[in-house]
C-alpha cells in the first residue's frame, strides 16, 4: 500500500509540474485566491482552517493536523478582461478586449505525512498566481505597435515542509519557497524608446527565472472549539528576467513580494464550522509591480518605472456543514482591494488584476473510506477602475479605463491513508 501511495504521490507531482506552464491568472491581485479546494470552496479560508495537504501552502503548521494524505486537484479558471481608452490626442480611443486566450488550467499537488507523534512532512506543487491578456486588436496600433498586445506570467511553487508539535493543541512549521516563474510581453513597441535596453523590452518569447523564499506558520487551539492561526511568507527573491531586462525596473527584477496573515476558526455546532482569515499581500515591496509608470526614469532603469500595483488587503470568510457523514457542504466569500490606483490605469491594460469580491461554494463526497471528492465554483464579479490622470501628455493624454470579471470550477481527489 505505501509503494502504491510513493508512486501516485511521484506521479501528481510530475503531471503538475508538466502542467502547470498553463498557470495564467489568479484572484488578489495576481495570488490565488485560496490553496487547496477545500479552502476553494470556503472563500479560500485555510489558515486555521486546514482540511486537505494543500492547505500547509497556506500555514505550513497544519502539516500535524491533516492527517496522512495526498489531494490532486485542478482548476479551471476563465477571465474577462478588457479595457477602454477615452479623450486621447494620439489615436487610442476605442473599446479593447483583452480575452485572446481562455480557459487556463491551475494544477495543484499536496502531500503530508505524520512522521511520528510530534513530526510531519509535506510537500505541496502548486501555482502562486499569474497574469495573462491578449489583445488580438492591438490598442497601441495607432502608435506603431504590431501583433497582438499582451503578458503571460506563470509562477509555481514547490514547497517541502516540516511541522512540529509545541504541546496538546499547538504547532508550528516551516516551508523553503523554491520557484519557477515564466513571462512574456508582445506588442509594445511604440514604448522601447523609452527603455534603457530597447531590445528586452518586448516580443522576446517565453523568459524563465528562478527564485527562492520562506513560509513560516503558527496553529493552535485557543479552547474546545476555537483555533488560531498565522503565517509570515518572505519575499521570494528571483533571477532577473534577462530578456526583458529593458521592461522591468532594475534590470529585469520581477520578485514575489512578501506577505502576511492571521486566522480563526470556530466550531459553532456539531455540525458547522466558521473561519476568517485576514491577509496582506505587499506588492509595493517589489519595483517591477509597485513603482508608478510615471517617474521620470526609462524602463528597466534602477527603480524604474512599474505597474504602480498598491499593497492589499484580503478578507475571507468561509463556512463548512457536515451534511452527514458521506456528504460535506462549503460556501464562503472573499473581499480583496483593487491595487491598481486610478492614475496607473494606462500600463495596466495589460495586467488588470482589479477584481474585488470573491463568491464561492463547494462541497466534499466520501467516495470510498478511504478516497473523497472535492468540487467548488468561485465567481469574482466584473469591477471597473475608470482611470484618472493615467495617461500621461507624452501619449497623447486622456484617460484609459480597465476591468475584470473571474469564473472558475475546480475538483480534487483526496487519497487518506
Amino acid at each position: 500500500m505505501l509503494d502504491r501511495t510513493r508512486a501516485l504521490a511521484a506521479f501528481a507531482a510530475t503531471a503538475a509540474v508538466l502542467a502547470v506552464p498553463q498557470v495564467a491568472h489568479a484572484t488578489d491581485g495576481y495570488f490565488v485566491n485560496g490553496m487547496g479546494a477545500k479552502a476553494k470552496g470556503a472563500g479560500g479560508v485555510a489558515i486555521a482552517m486546514p482540511d486537505d495537504a494543500v492547505a500547509i501552502a497556506a500555514n505550513p503548521a497544519a502539516a500535524v493536523e491533516v492527517g496522512n494524505r495526498l489531494d490532486v486537484g485542478f482548476e479551471v479558471f476563465v477571465p474577462n478582461r478588457g479595457a477602454e481608452i477615452t479623450g486621447n490626442q494620439a489615436g487610442l480611443n476605442g473599446t479593447w478586449s483583452g480575452n485572446g486566450a481562455n480557459p487556463f488550467i491551475l494544477p495543484e499537488v499536496g502531500y503530508t505525512r505524520q512522521l511520528n507523534d510530534t513530526l510531519a512532512f509535506g510537500l505541496v506543487i502548486n501555482g502562486n498566481g499569474g497574469m495573462n491578456t491578449k489583445y488580438e486588436q492591438n490598442p497601441f496600433a495607432s502608435f506603431g505597435a504590431q501583433g497582438p498586445a499582451g503578458v503571460n506570467l506563470r509562477q509555481i511553487f514547490v514547497t517541502p515542509t516540516m511541522a512540529a508539535k509545541l504541546g496538546e493543541g499547538h504547532s508550528i512549521g516551516v516551508s523553503p519557497i523554491l520557484m519557477l516563474q515564466s513571462f512574456s510581453m508582445t506588442g509594445i513597441q511604440p514604448f522601447t524608446q523609452a527603455s534603457i535596453a530597447p531590445t528586452k523590452m518586448t516580443n522576446n518569447g517565453d523568459d524563465w527565472s528562478t527564485g527562492a523564499g520562506l513560509r513560516v506558520g503558527y496553529l493552535g487551539k485557543l479552547g474546545p472549539a476555537v483555533k488560531f492561526g498565522a503565517f509570515y511568507q518572505t519575499k521570494v527573491w528571483a533571477k532577473p528576467f534577462e530578456s526583458y531586462a529593458g521592461l522591468f525596473a532594475n534590470g529585469g527584477d520581477f520578485d514575489v513580494p512578501a506577505s502576511w496573515g492571521a486566522g480563526v476558526s470556530i466550531k459553532a455546532t456539531e455540525k458547522l464550522t466558521l473561519g476568517a482569515d485576514y491577509k496582506r499581500i505587499e506588492y509595493s515591496g517589489v519595483a517591477a509591480v509597485g513603482n508608478p509608470l510615471a517617474v521620470n526614469l526609462p524602463f528597466g532603469a534602477e527603480n524604474g518605472p512599474g505597474f504602480g500595483w498598491k499593497d492589499v488587503d484580503v478578507i475571507k470568510f468561509g463556512a463548512v456543514y457536515q451534511a452527514s457523514d458521506k456528504l460535506t457542504l462549503r460556501a464562503g466569500y472573499g473581499r480583496s482591494d483593487n491595487p491598481v490606483p486610478q492614475s496607473q490605469t494606462f500600463l495596466n491594460l495589460l495586467a488588470p488584476g482589479v477584481v474585488t469580491d470573491h463568491f464561492t461554494a463547494g462541497a466534499t463526497v466520501k467516495l470510498k473510506n478511504k478516497l473523497e471528492l472535492t468540487g467548488y465554483v468561485m465567481h469574482a464579479p466584473r469591477n471597473d477602475v475608470r482611470g484618472a490622470g493615467s495617461i500621461p501628455l507624452g501619449y497623447g493624454g486622456g484617460e484609459a479605463n480597465v476591468h475584470l470579471a473571474e469564473t472558475a470550477v475546480g475538483a480534487s481527489l483526496g487519497f487518506l491513508f
